[in-house]
């Protein structure tokens, strides 16, 4: 089956969504327990803000919707938009965007927004087998 043949129902578009903001905080939580920063929901929240809002803008740009398990192109432009616009957002809120974490970034949410993709059509492609 193409990717073009996976029609998107409602549960896979609930499913895109939520797998996509808990994966954002999965992100954040990681990278504040990896620092020795505190893992309270203050603390997490103010790491993933700039991420969850590029998420949702991503969603909106990339119409997301339209597609929520596509990897290409829908998946590959969320997963850009979120890392820059979550980047240009710390820089512009006061916090840095040192190289490292840039590249650590990319790379995690990368594997994140796109592996839940993946899996999540192979299960839908598996499902809808006669």
């Amino acid at each position: 089956m193409t990717q073009s043949k996976l029609t998107p129902r409602p549960q896979h578009l609930l499913y895109a969504a939520i797998a996509d903001i808990v994966l954002v905080i999965i992100f954040s939580a990681s990278g504040r327990s990896s620092h020795s920063e505190a893992l309270t929901a203050g603390g997490v929240f103010m790491t993933a803000w700039p991420f969850l809002v590029s998420l949702a803008i991503a969603w909106l740009v990339c119409r997301t919707w339209k597609a929520p398990l596509m990897i290409w192109p829908q998946g590959v432009c969320l997963w850009l938009i979120t890392v820059a616009g979550g980047m240009a957002l710390r820089i512009l809120s006061g916090r840095t965007a040192e190289v490292p974490f840039v590249i650590v970034a990319t790379v995690v949410l990368g594997i994140f927004l796109l592996g839940h993709r993946g899996i999540a059509r192979l299960v839908a492609k598996r499902s809808s087998r006669p």
